[in-house]
């Protein structure tokens, strides 16, 4: 298996179908939503303009709109907006039905109390990994502050190669260009380590990220399969002082590679291939 990033350009996806003025509008309120999610604190309408490139008055019939359906709040006295618990019912439907992340909870709780860490089951969203299951151990002193929903950086983090290496050589590279365009300059400093990272993970099953993503933070990671193709990553991190690299590779990476071999056989899965061993 390939790994080592070409510098590869987005694949072609050809023209599509937006001509109509429903799914445009919809496009674009998905946007706004996205943004105000996103956001440290409220946002107003002039703020979003400046963010989505949505001319102001589409902004503010968008915002009045979802107002009015629910998932928008306006403080009073203000022209600021933040998300409804309408928008939290829409996640905790997801998660209610996503079987794999209720299956994996057992083999993910007991990775967390067998290592002392943090771990997290993720998925990828757009140029993100989006934490859909976090688990911290009983008997841990120094914890990650992630939570249900929070995002991690594909390429700088354990959890974001175990998933690139995960997928097939296609999708990886499509996936690396885009990431390389929104880089920009920083590019050739973030591939400078994600190269080795992902030939390990095609050797081995599984990426390390020391102090990459949070100075401080250190974390081991690998990817597996789901029965339907979708592809997940097991992130297993700590403070460097807790874990250091050396007690990682020798103590986090066969319960890392247990766990997820107890997840896949349990819902059907396949660990991602690894070339090495």
């Amino acid at each position: 298996m390939s790994t080592s990033v070409n510098f590869p350009q987005p694949r072609d996806r050809g023209d599509r179908d937006s001509s109509t003025d429903e799914i445009a509008a919809l496009s674009r309120g998905l946007a706004v939503l996205r943004r105000i999610a996103a956001a440290d604190a409220p946002v107003s309408n002039r703020e979003l303009t400046e963010q989505t490139g949505i001319p102001k008055p589409t902004i503010s019939r968008i915002t009045s709109t979802l107002v009015s359906a629910g998932f928008l709040f306006r403080l009073p006295d203000s022209e600021r907006f933040v998300l409804t618990a309408s928008v939290l019912e829409l996640s905790h439907g997801f998660l209610r039905n996503f079987d794999v992340r209720a299956r994996s909870r057992p083999f993910l709780v007991e990775l967390a109390e067998r290592t002392s860490l943090s771990v997290h089951l993720a998925v990828r969203d757009r140029l993100d990994m989006v934490a859909i299951e976090v688990i911290r151990p009983r008997s841990a002193v120094l914890v990650t502050r992630l939570e249900i929903g929070s995002r991690m950086d594909i390429a700088r983090t354990a959890v974001g190669r175990a998933y690139l290496a995960a997928l097939d050589d296609a999708d990886r590279q499509e996936l690396l260009g885009a990431l390389q365009i929104s880089a920009g300059n920083d590019w050739p400093h973030i591939v400078a380590r994600l190269n080795p990272s992902l030939d390990e993970a095609a050797r081995f099953g599984h990426t390390i990220a020391l102090g990459e993503w949070y100075e401080g933070l250190n974390a081991i990671a690998g990817g597996f399969v789901g029965p339907s193709g979708q592809r997940y990553a097991v992130n297993c991190g700590g403070a460097s002082s807790q874990c250091t690299e050396t007690w990682l590779r020798d103590h986090g990476v066969p319960a890392l590679h247990e766990c997820i071999a107890k997840i896949t056989r349990e819902i059907g899965g396949t660990p991602a291939r690894r070339n090495g061993i």
